[in-house]
């Protein structure tokens, strides 16, 4: 069950940095993260998002391959990838690739798939939820399969592998770790059959507080799933989204550091915040970021 009285000693921080700057910009941030010491960094894996997609945007893995170098200890993944344009087959030889050039440091995010801009604009229908679930349900578990067997053939109801290869693996074995995104009871099983991460965004509410009823309400559902397929709760770990809450937690330094503390009552081990944006999602300044940044010992060592 998830621990009330756990503290922040061991908790782990994360910021997601969007792929819409050039890399002449988005290399300061990626090398200021890793010198900060987060724990991770993210970034979005879509074609275009939201209202953002009549602007700038880049490619995820290029993204995160050009920040494998310049870092140098922060883990690197997506948040997160989905059967939206991947395939298993080819997905797995650029997810083995990151993993050897960052020396191991990746941390697959893997999610159903929304149903804005990256589903429509291959042409394709768009799902309704449970097809997106029984879709992205086969691609984890192809995908899984590629990634700790050389030679996969499968033939599901989505994706077709005939002898697929992934030689020479992962630097990360049996292969890099899973962090499945998942609100909902069959999404869930799928993070307990194959995370070793779990990572929600809560649900939609208007103010703070009922947003944490929210995370409370899906934390003891994931204590749930877990009892039921008879997984000890300590082998998975728990990652929330802070930003998915009404009000940004980089508004100030003390609110982050609050939203942190409340994460890891609930059983949280890693809370993933957004680097500063000029306008739009995640607007604010990079300064809070910079006094944000500062705390992460002192966040460490609290208690």
């Amino acid at each position: 069950m998830s621990d009330p009285g756990r503290t922040l000693a061991g908790m782990r921080i994360g910021i997601v940095i969007l792929p819409d700057q050039r890399w002449s910009e988005a290399r300061r941030r990626w090398a200021q993260v890793d010198e900060w010491g987060f724990d991770h960094a993210w970034t979005y894996d879509h074609l275009g998002w939201r209202d953002l997609v009549d602007g700038p945007w880049f490619d995820s893995w290029t993204t995160l391959t050009a920040a494998a170098g310049v870092t140098s200890r922060v883990k690197l993944g997506t948040l997160v990838a989905s059967p939206n344009f991947r395939h298993p087959v080819a997905f797995a030889r650029q997810v083995t690739a990151l993993d050897d050039v960052s020396g191991g440091r990746v941390l697959l995010g893997l999610g159903a798939g929304g149903i804005g801009f990256d589903s429509a604009v291959l042409g394709g229908e768009t799902l309704p939820p449970r097809q997106r679930v029984d879709r992205f349900a086969e691609f984890t578990e192809l995908l899984d399969a590629i990634l700790r067997e050389d030679g996969t053939t499968w033939r599901g109801e989505w994706f077709t592998a005939v002898g697929a290869r992934s030689n020479p693996g992962c630097v990360q074995q049996p292969r890099v770790p899973f962090v499945v995104a998942a609100n909902g009871p069959r999404s869930m099983r799928l993070a307990a059959r194959f995370g070793q991460g779990w990572v929600t965004i809560g649900q939609g509410s208007d103010d703070v507080e009922s947003w944490w009823r929210t995370v409370t309400e899906l934390s003891e559902r994931m204590d749930r799933t877990l009892e039921q397929a008879g997984r000890d709760p300590a082998t998975l770990d728990r990652y929330l989204s802070l930003d998915s809450a009404p009000m940004f937690s980089l508004t100030s330094a003390d609110f982050f550091a609050e939203q942190v503390a409340r994460a890891a009552r609930l059983g949280f081990t890693d809370v993933v915040t957004h680097w500063p944006r000029a306008s739009s999602w995640y607007a604010g300044d990079e300064a809070v970021l910079v006094e944000a940044a500062a705390l992460l010992p002192e966040l460490r060592r609290a208690g």
